[in-house]
């Protein structure tokens, strides 16, 4: 059974039934609902956790600048990235991950003064060294070598998404650790500063299994410190804080988080703690609007087609899940000369206007009645939404996007009224 979107904001309600249909689908972010959020997030982190925001959530320009107030910084994971929020958020600071990082992006990197770099293997640190002695030779470039630790108690299992803890593309095997050690500390690369560790092992994690693989890094980084006598100041941690589309009222326990953090640091007053959340600081703030086009009766079931689909809102397909949404009947007039198709049972499928059976956003909504005309919402679309979809398959028109809330107070940088493209 699809589980209801969380309830619509009064903005995103009433701009959703404004739109013309020619106007849908359409993409609207609720700035103010997002700054809410970020206060409470902010609010329940201890002062020594800094916060980055992972970009590749949702990179939109309005987004990044609503959180500038609240974050420390932008984890960015391309050259794509590195340039977009560079411009968006103008002396932001930025820290450069992910695997794979050509030379040409090292080099973009290094010439926009990015603060630090996650190095995630020994060929990286060679190459970010020569780049760095080439092209900054006067700055000591800081250095967070990522690592793919294990985790023997469980606190993965639960995990959507795995990045480390088993055999992955992502980070350093441990096994390496002294190898790069000796890189950063023997004067082999006096350009590059080993400034501590990052780890990213999972995604999809609640507060308790965060906190357990949380304590895991910052355990390891000291031991690592301690065995190596080097002096670490710098730990991250990742992100991959829970999103439950099941149940999108329950949110990740930001305040147990935060107090287990703050006894974690307490226990490494060395530390600097950094998190890099994304898809759980911006994913309750989007929504994506659409209008249904036809209801369709085959086979003893229901289907609602709705202008769009996954090739905007790749998330449930990606994720195997019904996207939470919401039906606004529409009390417009119908306006054309044929009949009005409409449901006869309780219960439809949502699917798009693609050429394939996999385009379908949600099963078994409740929408008795639900009529060609209607619109749909779908909540939880703030992050890894638009952004990781396959936009030109079949060249459908690209949904609208609205920001509603942009130009408030302490809304830096954004403009002075609700941004639309």
């Amino acid at each position: 059974m699809t589980t209801p979107a969380p309830a619509l904001t009064p903005g995103v309600r009433d701009r959703t039934l404004a739109l013309a249909p020619e106007e849908l689908p359409a993409y609207l972010y609720d700035l103010t609902a997002l700054r809410a959020h970020l206060a409470e997030v902010r609010a329940a982190l201890p002062e020594r956790v800094e916060l980055y925001y992972a970009a590749k959530a949702n990179p939109e320009a309005e987004i990044l600048q609503a959180l500038r107030p609240y974050v420390d910084g932008y984890e960015v994971s391309s050259g794509g990235e590195l340039a977009h929020v560079g411009k968006a958020v103008p002396d932001a600071p930025l820290a450069f991950g992910g695997p794979g990082k050509t030379p040409a992006e090292v080099t973009q990197a290094l010439e926009l003064g990015v603060q630090r770099f996650h190095v995630e293997s020994v060929y990286e640190l060679h190459m970010l060294a020569s780049l760095a002695g080439r092209l900054a030779p006067q700055r000591r470039i800081a250095v967070l070598a990522r690592f793919n630790l294990p985790v023997d108690d469980g606190s993965l299992d639960g995990s959507s998404l795995a990045m480390g803890g088993r055999p992955t593309p992502f980070g350093l095997d441990p096994a390496q650790a002294g190898e790069v050690v000796t890189l950063l500390t023997d004067g082999t690369y006096p350009q590059l500063e080993l400034r501590g560790i990052h780890a990213h092992l999972a995604s999809g994690l609640e507060a308790p299994e965060q906190l357990a693989v949380s304590e895991a890094v910052v355990t390891w980084a000291a031991g690592l410190a301690a065995h190596h006598r080097i002096p670490l100041t710098e730990v991250t941690i990742g992100g991959g804080m829970a999103v439950d589309y099941a149940a999108p009222e329950r949110r990740f326990d930001w305040a147990a988080f935060g107090a287990g953090l703050a006894r974690l640091a307490d226990a490494h007053p060395g530390f600097t703690l950094r998190i890099e959340p994304g898809r759980a600081l911006t994913a309750y703030c989007g929504w994506y609007a659409t209008e249904v086009l036809d209801v369709k009766h085959s086979h003893g079931e229901e289907f609602a087609v709705v202008r769009g689909g996954t090739h905007h809102l790749r998330t449930p397909a990606t994720k195997g899940h019904d996207q939470p949404c919401t039906v606004l009947p529409s009390d417009a007039p119908w306006p054309h000369p044929w009949p009005r198709s409409a449901a006869q049972s309780g219960r439809v499928t949502v699917t798009g206007q693609l050429c394939t059976p996999k385009d379908v956003l949600a099963r078994n909504v409740p929408a008795p009645g639900l009529r060609a005309g209607d619109r749909v919402v779908f909540g939880v679309a703030g992050a890894y939404a638009w952004n990781i979809s396959h936009h030109d398959f079949l060249m459908h028109p690209r949904p609208g996007f609205h920001f509603l809330g942009a130009g408030e107070p302490g809304a830096a940088g954004e403009p002075g009224a609700a941004g639309e493209v």
